[in-house]
């Protein structure tokens, strides 16, 4: 196992009968970790045994990733929605019994963090988000260099089941390209991690979930954004956004003029990092985490 024995793992099953993996350690306050893609919860690896001296930490695999449930997709996409994956962490909390806790989000499960906190601010302390903008403001400011960094954006949400296949034909080499051309070409994962990693993707329904989710955030998500945008709802709670100096946020987008048109209590700056910054840059990572929550 990644982490060390303290982490229990266990399911949780949400009203809609999904089926949430979660490890959970510490004593303290609560913070959620939620992974990106194409990762699970084995990505926090380098920073929760840390986290756990002072929280109460819970790291849980977003439906359609790690050992989660995997369901087959909506028509329209909605059961992969930022604001249904949301509900599945807001459920699994209430479960633990905590009415309120910290939020911690890379890529996709910064998503589902942001829209958590648009849809339930009385449950959210403080949101981190690694090294995402808001979804509508990264389709609407798409141009070719943009697109060729985050080509796998526009393969994912291609009809079933092209990218499923391709994706199951041979899930490291798309492991590769896809942390690879986010990195300098180089790795940022340990081999623990990657094996992980790898593991999951070699369940041929993992790449429907992945596929979904960035399906859903084509349609539905974009559209949910741009509700918010319009009725002027914005995240309330503090909160801190970090990004990797070395990728396409602080390249093509001045990050806090972004966020600001979607949260009310904004701070935030580049890290001397590529995209996966938990791994890339973890000692660093942790005291941003800890001076911001004290």
């Amino acid at each position: 196992m990644i982490f060390p024995d303290n982490f229990i793992q266990n399911k949780f099953k949400t009203p809609d009968n999904i089926n949430i993996n979660y490890l959970m350690a510490g004593d303290g306050p609560p913070i959620l970790l939620l992974h990106g893609h194409p990762q699970n919860s084995a990505m926090w690896h380098k920073i929760a045994p840390d986290l756990s001296k002072k929280y109460t930490v819970i790291l849980a695999d977003l439906r359609g990733y790690g050992d989660s449930d995997k369901p087959k997709g909506n028509d329209d996409h909605s059961n992969y929605s930022k604001r249904i994956m949301a509900l599945d962490m807001i459920y699994l909390i209430e479960n633990l019994g905590f009415k309120k806790f910290n939020l911690i989000g890379h890529d996709r499960g910064g998503r589902v963090s942001y829209r958590m906190a648009l849809d339930h601010k009385d449950k959210i302390e403080n949101l981190i988000t690694l090294d995402i903008l808001p979804t509508y403001i990264m389709y609407q400011n798409t141009n070719l260099d943009f697109a060729t960094s985050y080509w796998h954006w526009f393969f994912l949400i291609r009809p079933f089941p092209f990218p499923e296949n391709a994706i199951n034909n041979d899930p490291e080499i798309y492991l590769d390209q896809v942390s690879k051309g986010r990195n300098n070409g180089k790795s940022p994962f340990s081999k623990e991690a990657k094996d992980e990693y790898i593991r999951s993707l070699q369940n041929p329904d993992t790449a429907h979930g992945i596929c979904e989710d960035y399906r859903a955030s084509k349609l539905i998500d974009f559209y949910h954004d741009l509700e918010d945008l319009e009725k002027g709802n914005k995240i309330e709670c503090p909160m801190l956004a970090l990004w990797g100096k070395n990728g396409a946020i602080e390249k093509y987008f001045d990050a806090i003029k972004e966020w600001q048109k979607f949260a009310t209590n904004i701070q935030g700056k580049a890290l001397n990092s590529g995209h996966y910054i938990a791994e890339e840059i973890p000692n660093i990572l942790l005291a941003e985490i800890n001076d911001f929550l004290k």
